[in-house]
Order: C-alpha cells, then sequence, then structure tokens
C-alpha cells in the first residue's frame, strides 16, 4: 500500500505541468542515496547521505526512485568479492523501479511519468534521485504492480533465460533445482508452470519447513523436497511419477549441486547460476563419462551486456514475463517494505539466514 501510495503521488507530481519541471535542482529536496567509499560489510561502510544531482543533458533522464530491492549480488558489489565493482565512491543497488520526472532534449523513448527499471546492472538504484542515461533504462507499462516491477529485471529474468536457452523443455517435462525458496527458484516455479513443466524443488531443511512447502507449492511447485530427503534411496518413489530431469538449475554449489547431478537424466544439463554455499561444484567422474552431462553457467548481467546494441530480445523477454504477471500467473517474491531510512534493518534481515522475504527500499 505504501509503495502504490507513492507511485500515485510520484503520477501527480509528473503530470502538474512545466511549472513543476521547470524548478531548478537546488529548489528541491536534496536527492539521498545509501553511499559507500570503501568496500566491507554493508552495515558498517554504508551510509544514507545527501548526494548530488547530475545536470540533465540531452539523452539524460532525470528518475523519481520508488522501491529497490536488496539482492545478494548487491551485498558482494559492496563487500568488493563480485564480478564488477563501481567505481568508488558508489551508490548501492542493482535494481528498482522508478519514475521519469524530466528528459532531456534528444530523448524519444520515455517521457515524464512513465516507469522505468535499469537496463544494466550498477546503476545504484537506492537513492531517491538520480540522471541516468536514456539507453541505461527500460520502459515498464503502468499497470505492473511495484514490487512486480522493481524485482523484475535481475531474478525472473535469469529463470526465464535458464529455461529458454539451454535445453528445450515441452510440456510434461520436468527440472530440478537448489535454491526453490530464492528469488530465481519462485520465478522458475512459476514460470515453468505456466509452460507446464513440472518442477522438483530442493530447499534447506529448517524449522518452519511445512509453511515453505505450502508456500512453493502454492506458486506451482510440484514436489519440494529438502537436500536430506533428496540423498535417500526412497526419493525414487516420491519422484516416480515426474520424468527425469533434463535441466538442472544450481544457485548453491557444494554438495547440493552434486545430487542435482545425480537426479540429472542421460545428456542433460546443469547451469550453475550462483553459489550461495561458497563451496565449489563437485562433479563425480561416472556423471561426465556414463551420463555425459554437460555443466554450464549463466550470468544474468553478461547476457545484457551481450544484448546491449540491440535490445528486442530483451524486451520480448519483458514482454513476456509482464504478460505473465497479468495473467496472474508470475508474482513477486515474497516481499517486506522498509523505508529507506531504516536500511539498518532491512540489511540485517536480508543476511539472515531462512529468510524468504526480499527486502524491497522503498523510496
Amino acid at each position: 500500500m505504501v509503495a502504490m501510495a507513492a507511485v500515485r503521488r510520484l503520477r501527480a507530481l509528473a503530470t502538474a505541468g512545466p511549472g513543476l519541471r521547470g524548478l531548478s535542482v537546488t529548489s528541491r529536496a536534496r536527492p539521498r542515496g545509501l553511499v559507500y567509499e570503501q568496500h566491507g560489510e554493508p552495515a558498517q561502510v554504508l551510509q544514507l547521505k545527501d548526494i548530488d544531482l547530475a545536470e540533465l543533458w540531452d539523452s539524460g533522464v532525470r528518475v523519481k526512485m520508488i522501491a529497490a530491492p536488496i539482492n545478494p549480488s548487491d551485498i558482494n558489489m559492496i563487500q568488493g568479492t563480485y564480478a564488477i565493482l563501481a567505481d568508488l565512491p558508489a551508490v548501492g543497488g542493482n535494481e528498482g523501479v522508478g519514475q521519469v520526472m524530466e528528459v532531456g532534449s534528444r530523448v524519444t523513448s520515455l517521457k515524464p511519468g512513465d516507469l522505468v527499471i535499469p537496463a544494466d546492472a550498477g546503476l545504484g538504484t537506492w537513492r531517491t534521485e538520480a540522471v541516468f542515461s536514456e539507453e541505461s533504462l527500460l520502459k515498464m507499462p503502468s499497470d505492473i504492480p511495484v514490487t512486480c516491477a522493481a524485482t523484475l529485471g535481475v531474478n525472473p529474468c535469469t529463470a526465464y533465460r535458464m529455461l529458454s536457452d539451454f535445453e528445450t523443455l515441452k510440456p510434461g517435462d520436468s527440472l530440478i533445482q537448489n535454491s526453490a525458496n530464492s528469488g530465481v527458484g519462485q520465478a522458475v516455479i512459476q514460470i515453468a508452470a505456466a509452460k507446464g513443466i513440472k518442477t522438483i524443488n530442493v530447499v534447506r531443511d529448517r524449522p518452519d519447513l511445512q509453511e515453505l512447502v505450502d508456500r512453493l507449492k502454492s506458486l506451482g511447485a510440484d514436489h519440494v523436497v529438502t537436500e536430506e530427503m533428496l540423498r535417500k534411496p526412497d526419493v525414487k518413489d516420491l519422484l516416480k511419477n515426474v520424468p527425469k530431469p533434463m535441466l538442472a538449475l544450481n544457485g548453491v554449489g557444494g554438495k547440493s549441486a552434486t545430487e542435482l547431478l545425480r537426479h540429472l537424466q542421460h545428456k542433460g544439463t546443469m547451469v550453475t547460476y550462483g553459489g550461495m554455499s561458497k563451496q565449489p561444484v563437485t562433479v563425480p567422474v561416472s556423471a561426465l563419462i556414463f551420463k555425459d552431462v554437460k555443466l554450464r553457467g549463466f550470468w544474468m548481467t553478461q547476457w545484457k551486456r551481450d544484448h546491449a546494441q540491440n535490445k528486442e530480445e530483451l524486451r520480448k523477454m519483458i514482454e513476456d514475463l509482464c504478460s505473465l504477471i497479468r495473467q496472474g500467473q508470475l508474482t513477486a517474491p515474497a516481499c517486506r517494505e522498509v523505508p529507506l531510512a531504516n536500511y539498518q534493518e532491512a540489511l540485517t534481515a536480508s543476511m539472515k539466514p531462512y529468510i524468504s522475504a526480499k527486502q524491497i527500499l522503498l523510496m
């Protein structure tokens, strides 16, 4: 409700006429953002402070940020352990949704009032306001819920590509994935269900396991098992009505990834997109020799950069995902909305084990 109220206020501002758009930067409240000047633990190095707003150039777009999630990659970038690092000092956050307030004279694809999301990582979305380049933004349909828009560009896109680019799965086929309660995992369950693809979903054991199982099944999961259950011989009886999967999606690594390979069909593919266990993927020799499995990796940021010159495929993916959202077949992950001023609370919650709710910063 808070996020929707923010959207209504911003839309009213964006359509208030030339008088508002003509205000100088100094007559508005100073933009604020979560800034880090060195790498380290986010709770220690992030500071909420006033930040400078760049002048609006010909191809620039002034955006009022509405909401932005906290993802594991955001944490890793601040820690200095991610594959790409921003120049310091930097504003945290790689994903989010904002509203266009003003555009430069050469901007043709966007206008005041449009909702936008980043087209690439590294923009620094944990701020109240910014000026971005036109090419760094993607227009979002106005009828998409704020939390869906804020969390669309990373996890659902990752799920969509992994389901599309590695194996040709037909209705009735199956896949197996670990980290099934993650943002990617929840998106995989829903997109697969919409396509008629069966899912075997692996999660860590936890005190509220049944609650998690019920929630994942409400999203369309066919089977939800713990890593311990997956290692037991009688799991074959549990999964006897599901065809052996051709695709395995690995967001954990370590022993969990090895177990996925054990259940993969002959000539199947395991795609690794994360390593939450911080353990290497260990592949049994028998899986390579006797099952001829394929091992692939996927990184959404690289995919977007590979398609930066021609964004048609990116736009089609966003359109397909938005269509699923409209049909009620894809929802945002379980979210907890936190005001930007309470960012320390959100950071702490995002790094706790067994927390399935994604923390969303409201600007």
